[in-house]
């Protein structure tokens, strides 16, 4: 199978898609493709400043991985901690390397197995690096090559391309339609 296994980070929204997020690390897991991290529940105190959440964030979680993948639901965008996680991973510090990034459509997602996405559904960190070519989108998959090739491809992306940092932060989560 993988000629190289992958440190991967998965960013969800933790009530709305854990079900996708075990179901994808049961796939990558049982075809020894990565090596999954993700923040959980309960395990960052969400009373600590911001910036101190952010840095356990990229230090604690995000240190050793080499691709974030962006498990994308209906209100993936919504989550200030997807965005943190999106910006953090492809940001290169002096103790932290830059991750590649992609992005998969849950089947509860509406554009999911459609040919075109609604860009306002995605998280918009997620969206700008999708535009200038530094991450992919892709449909929800279980078949384990698909998914092994996907991370591989950001995987070498990550120090091909340049990623785009530029959009405002969230300082908090998001409400709405869509953010644009």
């Amino acid at each position: 199978m993988p000629t190289k296994v992958h440190k991967v980070f998965v960013s969800y929204h933790h009530d709305n898609d854990q079900e996708y997020r075990d179901k994808f690390e049961d796939i990558l897991k049982n075809n020894g493709i990565s090596v999954i991290k993700s923040v959980q529940i309960g395990d960052i105190d969400p009373y600590l400043k911001t910036e101190t959440i952010r840095q356990k964030i990229r230090d604690d979680y995000l240190r050793d991985s080499t691709v974030t993948v962006v498990l994308i639901g209906t209100e993936t965008w919504k989550r200030k901690h997807v965005d943190w996680e999106i910006g953090s991973s492809i940001r290169k510090t002096e103790y932290n390397p830059r991750s590649g990034l992609l992005g998969i459509l849950l089947p509860t997602h509406p554009s999911c197995y459609k040919d075109t996405y609604n860009r306002c559904l995605i998280p918009p960190r997620l969206y700008y690096n999708a535009k200038c070519g530094y991450a992919k989108i892709y449909n929800w998959s279980t078949n384990p090559i698909s998914l092994q090739n996907w991370i591989h491809d950001a995987f070498e992306q990550r120090t091909e391309g340049t990623p785009d940092n530029s959009y405002p932060s969230f300082g908090k989560n998001h409400s709405g339609d869509g953010w644009c």
